[in-house]
């Protein structure tokens, strides 16, 4: 499968002036009305079931994770979004911009008419609050990405113009992140916890109730200003955290949609009447996280060993069912400046054996790899990975928490090693760099402890680098260097796997893992 995109957005960021303009950023459902169809239906509610549930409402948090943006995204919207394909950015609430010849200046418009779901109207004011209340958490949170921004400036009710520290690249790639989504100036009046507790955006849906461990429930915004949309009433998000449980809950019609359905019954689903099963391409790396402090995962020899001694080819075949590649580098093939080239660290068991014995530990050694219960496809990770690592002398004991449990233990950094997963939330690459390889993001920290001077160096350089082809060599240089530290142990890449019932219409899932409820209905 080649899910690789061109650099179309990337190349234009290194313009110096582009204005971008369009009505709807999202996605036609029309394209996907099956024969026979009117078209859109409204009314009805819809039902998802996934393993975990939101950890917080608060998008700029550390602990917001993917569980937490699919929600938040229908509540709260940045001033672009990505494509529906992953390959472009397009307006949301804004229509366009401009760049200064010196490229350290943009100006964005903002859409008219558009308001909060409590009726109040959006203006420039809510979007220079709500990007700097993001950029504050730059230590703690999602903050990172604004960097380079020295000032946001009101310019008019509809014109917000931002100021940059030096050239950087993905700046409106920064500005679709949804730690970047627009709030109400000062939160509407409330505390910060206060907000979060039942926030308001400009998104299709308004907040509904939040019972946590269960079920989250969004309701439908009056005020949206997509006309017409969105089609349904409301969307609920149950957390059903064993695989079996959702499959026959969907066969059942207990819910209409299913999440990340174990590769071993996505044929099955397929082929059941009434069901239907997508692959949707996707940005999805998964790879096994080293706690780097905790003994002996400082030592790199250590490290590489484990790497080395990874069939990624016969997970791919046992795992994924064959829908998938295996891993060659820190970035996937559906992000800017992923080198197909790199090599990383692949299967060689011997290779493995001498590592093994050029490190701290030559006779080999016990420790622990944590893994979400209630996932099929990561338990067969698990336990191909005790075998192969038990073939050098590594013995490993698979622990299991429940999926919103194992998140904070990532977040805690409370494992030896973890099976985890990176998937993008901007069509750049520095989103993700920035997290995995350099500390002084304030999000590193807790989970690998990886300090690398030399690739956050060449980090650094990749984000004020404007021009495409010495940009592209920086992220090739940093994959090298990463593969050869081996601080992740890359497992493969694979497509978006969900199931959902034939009256479901419109859903399209990004190559970002995203997706507008607003343009989904269900057939009667």
């Amino acid at each position: 499968m080649n899910k690789t995109r061109p650099l179309t957005f990337v190349g234009l960021l290194a313009a110096t002036a582009l204005v971008v303009t369009g009505c709807s950023a999202t996605a036609d459902p029309a394209a996907s009305t099956p024969a026979g169809d009117a078209g859109p239906v409204l009314g009805g509610d819809l039902v998802i079931a996934r393993a975990g549930d939101v950890i917080t409402m608060n998008s700029t948090a550390s602990q917001f994770n993917n569980n937490s943006i699919y929600v938040f995204q229908q509540l709260g919207e940045s001033l672009f979004t990505v494509s529906a394909d992953g390959q472009d950015l397009e307006p949301l609430l804004a229509t366009g911009y401009t760049v200064s010849e010196d490229g350290l200046t943009y100006t964005v418009k903002l859409r008219e008419g558009v308001n909060f779901s409590d009726g109040t109207p959006m203006t420039a004011k809510d979007v220079k609050f709500s990007i700097d209340q993001d950029t504050a958490t730059a230590e703690t949170g999602w903050g990172y990405v604004n960097a380079a921004i020295k000032e946001v400036k009101v310019v008019d009710d509809s014109t917000v113009e931002f100021d940059l520290k030096y050239q950087w690249a993905p700046i409106i790639a920064d500005l679709s992140m949804f730690s970047n989504a627009i709030i109400p100036e000062n939160y509407g009046g409330k505390t910060v916890d206060e907000f979060y507790e039942s926030p308001i955006g400009t998104g299709p849906f308004m907040w509904g109730e939040w019972k946590k461990g269960q079920s989250l429930t969004l309701v439908k915004n009056p005020n949206y200003w997509q006309s017409g949309k969105p089609y349904l009433d409301s969307v609920t998000w149950n957390v059903v955290p064993d695989a079996n449980t959702r499959k026959l809950q969907l066969q059942g019609g207990q819910i209409d949609i299913n999440t990340t359905p174990d590769w071993s019954s996505f044929a099955e689903l397929g082929s059941t009447p009434g069901l239907k099963v997508d692959a949707f391409p996707s940005t999805q790396h998964d790879f096994v996280e080293i706690n780097q402090q905790r003994a002996p995962f400082e030592d790199v020899h250590v490290r590489r060993a484990i790497a080395f001694a990874i069939d990624r080819a016969a997970l791919v075949d046992a795992v994924l069912f064959g829908n998938g590649e295996p891993a060659n580098s820190l970035l996937s093939p559906g992000t800017p400046f992923y080198d197909k080239n790199a090599t990383g660290i692949q299967y060689d068991v011997e290779q493995a054996k001498a590592e093994l014995a050029m490190s701290s530990q030559p006779n080999g050694f016990s420790t622990t790899l944590l893994i979400r219960s209630g996932d099929a496809n990561r338990a067969s990770v698990a336990q191909i990975m005790q075998d192969q690592l038990k073939e050098i002398g590594i013995t490993i004991e698979i622990k299991q928490l429940e999926a919103t449990a194992a998140l904070q233990a990532d977040i805690d950094s409370d494992f030896d090693m973890i099976l985890s997963a990176w998937t993008m939330d901007i069509p750049d690459p520095d989103q993700w760099t920035s997290f995995a390889v350099d500390p002084a993001s304030g999000a590193n920290s807790s989970s690998t402890f990886y300090n690398s001077p030399k690739a956050i160096a060449l980090n650094k350089q990749a984000q004020q680098e404007a021009d495409l082809d010495k940009r592209a060599e920086l992220y090739k240089e940093l994959q090298a260097v990463t593969g050869e530290d081996a601080f992740l142990t890359y497992l493969y890449y694979s497509p978006y796997a969900y199931a959902s019932t034939d009256k479901v219409q419109g859903f399209h899932v990004t190559p970002l893992g995203n997706y507008h409820v607003e343009d989904i209905y269900k057939t009667k």
